[in-house]
């Protein structure tokens, strides 16, 4: 524990700067450089930590991810080393491949902010709506959903009986008035009439949890009254999907969204290749042999 303060004190010093008699060179090390750790012939400079004030909250936690990042420097030349003991490495196979790696990560950086640049995420309702046509069947859905109102209370809560006799109404003003009681009354509510749920979610901590047939709990209950030692719960549903059914457009509207918005992304690097592709050709930039 001693030695290990004593790491993290010089590495604080190191990287505020106020340590000069810690300064030493490598043979390598060009300018002022300071040397944090060595393993063989590889040496960790001071300059390879810059990073690491931006992503602190104080020096000591300075201190604490710089001894993070030397050890995990260490382990991984050693790892290096030892590898290179152990196994026959093709020096020009590793390089091409590190250059391979470099060049798609320059291509990839140049495409990410050609499609930032260029990428319009305004997908509209016709969009969406012509896709969920074209492709609803592909959205099979995994569990129940629902539409439902829900209102949990207190077991002997005074507001009980009113919250029942509203919730079994086909008036509108009676359940007008019920979501108004269950919103100042109840201890957790759902009252979104349009919105679909996973039954799952809405029903989490309530005694319907465990229940052994949810499908045949929603398809003969349009009503569900169910107590624990201490809370009585309401379920209305207003209507459900079971698995393997389609879900409705609203459902799954977020998630063609996003597939759109992905769609145009693709698109546009599509179109960023060709574009440098064919200005190129009409320069003469390449050639092709036979």
């Amino acid at each position: 524990m001693q030695c290990r303060s004593s790491l993290l004190a010089i590495l604080l010093l190191l990287l505020t700067g106020a340590c000069d008699f810690f300064r030493f060179k490598s043979e390598t090390e060009a300018g002022a450089d300071l040397v944090i750790a060595t393993v063989g012939n590889q040496n960790l400079l001071r300059s390879e930590l810059s990073f690491i004030k931006a992503e602190s909250k104080s020096e000591e936690d300075s201190a604490n991810i710089a001894s993070r990042y030397v050890q995990s420097w260490i382990r991984k030349q050693l790892l290096i080393k030892e590898a290179g003991k152990s196994m026959a490495f093709d020096e020009a196979e590793i390089n091409r491949k590190l250059l391979d790696y470099k060049y798609a990560l320059m291509v990839y950086e140049f495409e990410k902010k050609y499609v930032e640049e260029n990428l319009n995420n305004n997908i509209s309702q016709q969009e969406i709506e012509d896709y969920y046509q074209v492709n609803k069947v592909n959205f099979s859905l995994k569990e129940i959903i629902v539409r439902v109102n829900f209102v949990k209370t207190e077991k002997e809560s005074s507001q009980n009986k009113q919250l029942e006799r509203m919730l079994k109404s086909q008036n509108q003003k009676d359940s007008d008035t019920f979501k108004a009681l269950a919103a100042n009354s109840g201890a957790n509510y759902f009252l979104e009439d349009s919105t679909w749920i996973k039954l799952d979610d809405i029903i989490v901590n309530t005694p319907l949890a465990n229940h052994p047939n949810k499908v045949e709990l929603v398809r003969n209950n349009k009503l569900i009254i169910t107590d624990d030692d201490r809370y009585r719960y309401y379920f209305k549903i207003l209507e459900y999907k079971l698995q393997d059914q389609v879900p409705p457009l609203e459902f799954v509207r977020d998630e063609i969204t996003k597939i759109l918005i992905n769609k145009r992304r693709i698109e546009l690097v599509d179109q960023l290749q060709k574009e440098v592709y064919n200005r190129a050709l009409e320069k003469n930039e390449f050639k092709i042999y036979e």
